[in-house]
């Protein structure tokens, strides 16, 4: 039997107007680590790579210097992609090795994945890296106080970049920091100037690599970080309309841990998660962690984003030897006992308190 070829995997690169997303594309594709990319730019502006272009393709797509290539998403993501994918097939491209999509600064990252999730052809062929998040070191705090574009792009991120540390104070960096900590505490930041990032730091940050054949569950999951960060700043309901009340679009976005010790029924299990995201969806950034289910030795793997859930999948093996269902969600305005009662309601076994 011939092994299906590995899918493409697919970085998403997000951030708010002026964070410097391109700052940092520009450097990362100077590297050869980024050789055979293609980068999906969206429709609503200049390519602003410039300096790295050398031939034109066609009206959308141009090849760089470095080798990869630049194509301008006009309308659907989705047939975009697959066009891509066939030109590669037919050998009328180069190499595709690598998708990064750069979103514009007031993207909502969502509508992303659920491309990646939906359509079955993309699935297929393409799996979710990554989401990078561009954070402003100067006008971040602002822009996640005032602007709910910018919560959720830190909310759903796996690796958060923090830009132009060169120009702000220690204390404006800790205070970000710890911003940026409450709102995804399982998200690691970096610190960045004039956009050099490694690339092995951005690269390969999701949960299963079929090249490396690696899992790092730890590094993915973070259930330990969340569940400390959750610790020191849980989540009280903002009183609407009460005097003195806080008006922040960063105030009602935390995260929790759910946890059970004891294995579960995976159809008890789906169909609590089902009522949440039938229900809760809308509040439901992005949740993620394995389960054990009971009567299989591999833990399988969820992840979601609003009413969506990814393809089942299960890892090779377990990534430690506490073989117990972890569940990270990072939620909007949704208490960790609405999702306690959800599973509660199908679930024989009670979660395990995340402290």
């Amino acid at each position: 039997m011939i092994a299906p070829a590995p899918r493409i995997p697919v970085s998403l690169l997000t951030g708010f107007l002026g964070a410097g997303k391109t700052t940092v594309l520009n450097h990362l594709l100077r590297r050869p680590e980024l050789a055979g990319t293609v980068v999906l730019m969206n429709e609503f502006g200049a390519v602003p790579i410039d300096h790295l272009l050398v031939e034109n393709i066609d009206e959308n797509l141009v090849l760089l210097e470095s080798g990869c290539l630049c194509c301008t998403v006009r309308g659907d993501l989705a047939r975009t992609l697959r066009d891509l994918f066939m030109r590669r097939l037919r050998r009328d491209l180069p190499a595709l090795s690598r998708v990064v999509i750069e979103t514009s600064g007031l993207a909502d990252p969502a509508p992303v994945l659920f491309t990646l999730m939906q359509d079955f052809f993309i699935a297929e062929r393409f799996r979710l890296d990554g989401v990078i998040t561009v954070v402003d070191a100067v006008f971040g705090a602002r822009q996640l106080a005032s602007r709910p574009e910018a919560v959720k792009q830190v909310a759903m991120a796996d690796r958060l970049l923090i830009t132009k540390c060169d120009q702000a104070s220690r204390p404006a960096l800790e205070g970000l920091g710890a911003q940026l900590a409450s709102l995804n505490p399982g998200a690691p930041q970096q610190h960045v100037a004039e956009g050099v990032v490694a690339p092995e730091t951005v690269l390969d940050c999701g949960l299963w690599n079929p090249g490396s054949k690696s899992a790092d569950v730890a590094r993915w999951l973070a259930d330990e970080t969340v569940a400390a960060q959750a610790v020191l700043h849980p989540y009280a309901p903002r009183s609407r309309g009460s005097a003195g009340a806080i008006d922040r679009h960063d105030a009602s976005v935390h995260a929790f841990v759910v946890r059970f010790d004891a294995p579960v029924s995976w159809g008890d299990f789906s169909s609590a998660l089902d009522l949440l995201q039938s229900v809760k969806g809308e509040h439901l950034l992005r949740v993620k962690g394995i389960v054990h289910v009971r009567g299989e030795e591999r833990p399988r793997v969820v992840q979601c984003v609003h009413h969506l859930r990814y393809p089942d999948a299960a890892l090779p093996a377990w990534p430690d030897e506490v073989r117990r269902t972890r569940l990270v969600f990072i939620v909007r305005e949704l208490s960790r006992e609405v999702v306690d009662q959800a599973f509660a309601c199908f679930c024989p076994v009670v979660p395990v308190c995340a402290a």
